[in-house]
């Protein structure tokens, strides 16, 4: 299983390499960002799970960071790090679609349980390229734009993101769509069509097809 990917953003590189050592010792992925420039184009590239946002940046606003990710469709966690410690600045962080708020001197033995409680919730949503599909209401995004399925669609998608990269055969892509309408090879085909057709009207194809075989989910293709 792939390990929960953190953003660890701050401009003091004594905090960011005490996050970084702890956080890889219990396993995390972790990234690091000193600026908010730097933070939106390595959540861009990298599509981290959760960010842990230093509120004030070199060049700009930790929660303007994060209200920039929010409108790109980005469903990451986020946990702002600062000292400002205000109900005012509290409620305007959450406004800015904020889930979190640690002040600094940063304690370890509250931020590790707030990031594992946060990942919890956020790892519901399934991602790969500019996809994103909740695992609770089979709701799907590309781009940050709604994609209509029908639970057949949605049920293939799943299974495509959990499966990244491996090529599906059909019989088992029948299983999937078994009891969403689907009876045999053809159905699955025509599923899987119909829903690359729905992706492809928000971006370039993700879907490669193995002829006599199945399909697989890939990166971006031009």
């Amino acid at each position: 299983m792939t390990s929960p990917r953190i953003l660890v953003v701050d401009d003091q590189p004594a905090v960011v390499d005490m996050l970084s050592t702890v956080l890889s010792f219990h396993g995390f992925a972790v990234d690091t960002a000193g600026t908010a420039a730097q933070a939106v184009e390595k959540a861009t590239e990298h599509r981290p799970d959760l960010l842990l946002m230093d509120v004030m940046l070199p060049d700009g606003d930790g929660m303007d960071v994060c209200r920039r990710l929010r409108a790109g469709g980005s469903g990451a966690g986020v946990v702002y790090l600062t000292a400002r410690d205000t109900r005012a600045d509290l409620v305007a962080g959450l406004a800015y679609g904020g889930d979190d708020w640690i002040t600094k001197p940063i304690d370890l033995g509250v931020l590790l349980p707030r990031v594992r409680a946060l990942l919890h919730r956020t790892t519901r949503v399934l991602r790969h390229a500019d996809v994103e599909l909740d695992q609770d209401t089979l709701e799907v995004r590309r781009a940050g734009e709604p994609v209509e399925l029908c639970t057949a669609e949605a049920h293939l998608l799943r299974h495509f993101l959990q499966n990244p990269r491996r090529v599906l055969p059909r019989v088992e892509l029948l299983e999937v769509v078994q009891g969403h309408g689907g009876t045999g090879s053809d159905t699955v085909d025509a599923y899987v069509g119909s829903l690359r057709r729905r992706l492809e009207e928000l971006g370039p194809p993700l879907i490669v097809t193995h002829r006599g075989f199945g399909y697989a989910l890939r990166a971006a293709l031009p």
